[in-house]
């Protein structure tokens, strides 16, 4: 079937992206995007970040929300001294 279909220039730049990396002509493109998209193929893999080591904390973590609370009154009685 021949159509004319009118792309956003997002969706165009990622399937001239597609065509680049894979090979691909336009209309194979089209219909590959298309296709996975209607089985439910093209969905992005879940984010997932990697933990990394930070040492040792220097702060009890039971307590970081009276330690917040006690940094936020310092700094409210700060700006009260200086006017602002």
């Amino acid at each position: 079937m021949r159509t004319t279909v009118t792309l956003d220039p997002d969706v165009e730049e990622i399937l001239r992206a597609r065509m680049r990396e894979q090979g691909l002509s336009f209309k194979e493109a089209v219909n590959d995007a298309i296709r996975r998209s209607a089985a439910g193929t093209a969905r992005a893999a879940p984010f997932a970040t990697a933990p990394a080591a930070m040492g040792r904390s220097r702060v009890n973590l039971d307590r970081a929300l009276q330690l917040a609370g006690a940094l936020e009154d310092d700094d409210l009685l700060r700006r009260m001294r200086a006017g602002a």
